[in-house]
């Protein structure tokens, strides 16, 4: 009886760890208390900040009258390790540290902590004293890009082309987080317009990270997954490690059996 119980107890045990386990890893626990009908926030629209590539185009009916605004570059095109033409293409403008970019005809322009469509805006209201209809003016960000890193199955830096993306996407398009990842001790790394830069504790086993306002990534955002004890203690036992540990087993086999022979 005494066995027995001891038995179940141990299962119970064991029972108990598995469970806590689990609920280390699903993402966005939870999600059945939070309110099904939160109040309506504006969708996401990316900020412009300093060393932003963006390309700039502008169009009206007739073409002509967009040339001087739509300014190409050229850019070789090789075959065979061999430059042979050049194909024209738009130009870009980056973004200086005081948020200022050099604009065709209009000058210097402030564009800097503005989202898309308010730059856009900006430029077609500049371009009201040269073009006498309103153009259509696309902003767009060349080098958006967020990076992650750590306990995922393929870090790396990643390019957005349509310039949104929340955490989760994020962690999709590096392979996901491993079974070594701590969901609830996700890093943020986000550097600020002014250059600040902070490093942002995120739990991703909670529902109300969909609410939070680091759910969508910035550009040039670092995502860190930071590993568990589990996989800090595997990293801890080295080659050497491992070599010595056999080396003594060894030696304590010969010392063995050495004494059982002597007796």
């Amino acid at each position: 009886m005494r066995r027995l119980k001891c038995t179940l107890l141990v299962l119970a045990t064991l029972l108990l760890c598995s469970c806590n386990a689990y609920k280390e890893v699903p993402y966005l626990q939870g999600s059945e208390y939070l309110d099904r009908t939160p109040e309506r926030t504006p969708l996401y629209d990316a900020h412009i900040m300093p060393k932003d590539l963006l390309t700039i185009t502008v169009n009206t009916s007739d073409p002509d009258a967009a040339i001087p605004f739509n300014l190409t570059v050229a850019t070789p095109i090789t075959a065979n390790s061999k430059s042979l033409t050049s194909q024209p293409a738009l130009q870009q403008y980056l973004v200086d540290n005081n948020g200022d970019i050099d604009f065709p005809v209009l000058g210097t322009l402030h564009i800097g902590g503005l989202t898309k469509s308010q730059a856009e805006s900006m430029i077609k209201e500049k371009l009201k004293a040269y073009i006498k209809e309103t153009p259509i003016v696309n902003v767009r960000m060349a080098n958006y890009k967020i990076s992650v890193m750590g306990e995922v199955t393929s870090p790396g830096t990643f390019t957005i082309t349509n310039e949104k993306v929340n955490i989760m996407e994020a962690l999709a398009m590096a392979g996901d987080m491993t079974i070594y990842g701590q969901r609830d001790q996700v890093k943020l790394i986000r550097e600020d317009a002014q250059g600040s830069r902070r490093i942002i504790p995120l739990n991703l086993n909670g529902a109300d990270i969909i609410s939070s306002p680091y759910y969508y990534l910035q550009q040039n955002d670092v995502v860190y997954v930071t590993p568990n004890k589990t996989k800090a203690r595997n990293a801890g036992i080295s080659n050497s490690t491992t070599i010595w540990f056999s080396v003594v087993g060894t030696l304590v086999s010969l010392v063995s059996l050495i004494v059982t022979i002597a007796k």
